[in-house]
């Protein structure tokens, strides 16, 4: 069934059958995730000679989601869009027969309507999406009826690709923003605690945290540093009792055990945008989102950065891009001894007492990214998002009853990932309070 018509029975089924199946998936509790088989993970036939643009696929980002997508469906016919033809070739001849390369330009409608003709899905990688005054991919789907998902990290970015619901709705396109690893895998974990503990009747959410780790920039290039120094010229969003605070970026530092594997690190405050749509979607009254690196002396540049470096250089992109080929060639030597560790941390507090959390945790992010965007995009073509423009969290951008099937995609290859568990329980170092009890 091609991926048209399934949108199309999408809206035929109407809201009350969909409500229902919902309704029978919410009755599925898992306490652990368990490591996915061959035959768990695998696409099915739906997915078959389907076609998927990958923009931005000549990096590094976009690269690992080509990879990961070949080897999780062999049959994908993959077409990497790009600016550089020899790393175009190059990406090629990884993916083999089923790959070819399209030289595009992401300022160029001419080029980006060129590139979408006879496309089922466009992954958007092509980053950074950090003081970007446009959601020009988005709006091209849109018009060429193409389903889209995004890896985008940025609130402002994420919040005007929510924008065009009504017109992705009225095209019949689904589409999905913020859907890589954090944001992305971490907006679905979360989701996953709330449903759970509303389900389990025992208190209301009512504080929800993401902490992220990753080593060096987990080699993911220079994008991820332009990434996190135009971050850092963003003031951070949370949210406490309901009332939305802006706050220091890079403060509030708090250390966080991530369990086995990575052990505690300090991370800080960033803008992220699960933050917002985590509170708006799901309901939370506190949210808020930190984020930490190493080796530790790279958090105290970042901290100095957000008190001495004007804000307004740190949201000027081509400023903060001569800055990334000013530290790149540090950063990439630094990066050969710190490794590129990730670790996501999901916390859920509910009212009572009730506290879960959810760890998922990798070696390297470069592969767990793509990983990520890989299940994403499956998810995407086996129709499990209806049309508009959907957040992760949200039923209608991964059905609930698709979760447990891209969480299990997603971490392949993982060193670590829970779900539904007790902080004591994952902790490298739990307190104990006495009596054999732990916290």
């Amino acid at each position: 069934m091609s991926l048209q018509r399934r949108n199309e029975l999408w809206i035929g089924l109407g809201t009350h059958t969909r409500k229902s199946d919902m309704a029978c998936a919410c009755m599925r509790h898992w306490s652990a995730i368990r490591t996915p088989t061959v035959a768990s993970a695998s696409p099915p036939k739906e997915t078959v000679n389907s076609r998927v643009l990958i923009l931005g696929g000549t990096g590094r980002v976009g690269g690992s989601a080509a990879i990961a997508l070949s080897k999780l469906s062999p049959d994908l016919r993959i077409t990497i869009a790009g600016r550089n033809r020899e790393k175009g070739a190059n990406m090629v001849a990884t993916l083999g027969k089923n790959a070819e390369f399209s030289e595009f330009d992401i300022n160029d409608d001419t080029s980006l309507e060129s590139a979408l003709t006879d496309v089922d899905l466009v992954v958007h990688a092509a980053g950074p999406f950090q003081q970007t005054d446009n959601c020009r991919v988005l709006e091209a789907a849109i018009r060429a009826k193409t389903a889209y998902l995004d890896v985008c990290d940025d609130t402002n970015y994420a919040l005007r690709a929510k924008a065009y619901n009504n017109e992705a709705l009225a095209a019949n396109v689904p589409a999905i923003t913020t859907g890589g690893i954090y944001p992305g895998v971490s907006n679905l974990m979360a989701a996953e605690l709330v449903r759970v503990a509303r389900s389990e009747n025992k208190g209301d959410p009512e504080r929800l945290r993401f902490y992220y780790y990753t080593a060096g920039t987990g080699g993911a290039g220079p994008t991820i540093l332009a990434t996190s120094f135009l971050l850092l010229g963003e003031e951070v969003i949370a949210y406490n009792k309901g009332e939305k605070l802006k706050l220091r970026p890079y403060s509030g530092m708090v250390s966080v055990d991530f369990g086995k594997g990575i052990g505690k690190k300090d991370v800080y405050l960033l803008n992220l945008p699960e933050v917002t749509s985590t509170h708006e979607t799901l309901g939370i009254p506190s949210v808020s989102a930190r984020f930490g690196t190493s080796p530790f002396f790279w958090n105290w540049a970042m901290d100095a950065m957000t008190r001495f470096v004007p804000s307004e250089l740190l949201r000027d992109r081509s400023k903060v891009q001569e800055m990334v080929r000013l530290f790149d060639p540090v950063v990439r030597v630094i990066d050969e001894y710190a490794g590129e560790r990730v670790s996501l941390r999901v916390d859920l507090e509910c009212t009572g007492g009730k506290h879960t959390i959810g760890v998922f945790s990798h070696k390297k992010l470069s592969v767990s990214v793509g990983t990520s965007i890989a299940a994403f995009a499956l998810a995407v073509l086996e129709g499990s998002t209806q049309p508009g423009v959907w957040f992760p969290e949200e039923p209608e951008g991964i059905a609930i009853e698709a979760r447990e099937l891209l969480l299990e995609r997603a971490s392949q290859g993982t060193i670590n990932f829970v779900m539904h568990k007790a902080p004591w329980m994952v902790e490298t170092n739990p307190k104990e309070v006495g009596l054999g009890i732990y916290v």
